[in-house]
């Protein structure tokens, strides 16, 4: 997708070969437009997969998610990251292990928000090992809920995440895809 390329080139800062911070229009301050332009996108490349909810994981996947979901006409359910009193054990839990922040913790879905009848399109901020992605793969099939694919606003490519749930069986989109990072330097995957 151009107009995200292009926010990521303007306001996107390489901190090192792997790490990008975009939190000007996305991880910490949103930007609406570009988020709903995102999750137009989504919705158009994922149109005809008969989706009936649209997942994500807290917090910087809510916001492409929600527009995804509003442009789909169908729920959005968040994954949390901790487990809160409130869902009294009626949840699917999987461990995963954050490669931006190199911690594991326990990733939680109410059982009241997912079916064996919903057809479900995973939607993440980024995607560098997968294991954030496997996670609500994971989580969904213990629901019996079928994956209709992964979206993901910007995928590291030079690292192993789309091998990875390609080779799972997963359709993966991505609408900007760095090939490469290093501090000051971006490049896109040429497509």
């Amino acid at each position: 997708m151009e107009l995200l390329r292009q926010r990521i080139l303007q306001d996107g800062k390489a901190l090192s070969d792997s790490i990008l911070k975009v939190d000007v229009f996305l991880n910490h301050q949103v930007d609406p437009d570009l988020m709903q332009s995102v999750g137009i996108d989504f919705a158009e490349h994922f149109k005809d997969q008969g989706i009936t909810r649209v997942l994500t994981i807290e917090s910087s996947g809510i916001a492409p998610a929600v527009y995804t979901a509003q442009a789909l006409g169908v729920p959005m359910v968040i994954l949390k990251k901790q487990t809160s009193k409130i869902l009294n054990g009626k949840v699917y839990q999987t461990n995963i292990t954050s490669f931006t922040k190199g911690t594991s913790y326990e990733l939680t879905l109410s059982m009241d928000y997912i079916s064996s009848d919903d057809r479900v399109l995973i939607i993440d901020d980024f995607l560098a090992n997968g294991e954030a992605a496997m996670g609500a793969v994971r989580l969904c099939r213990m629901a019996g809920a079928d994956i209709a694919g992964i979206g993901i606003l910007i995928e590291k490519s030079f690292q192993n995440g789309r091998k990875r749930l390609i080779d799972a069986g997963y359709e993966v989109y991505s609408q900007a895809r760095i090939a490469k990072l290093g501090e000051g330097l971006i490049e896109f995957v040429d497509e």
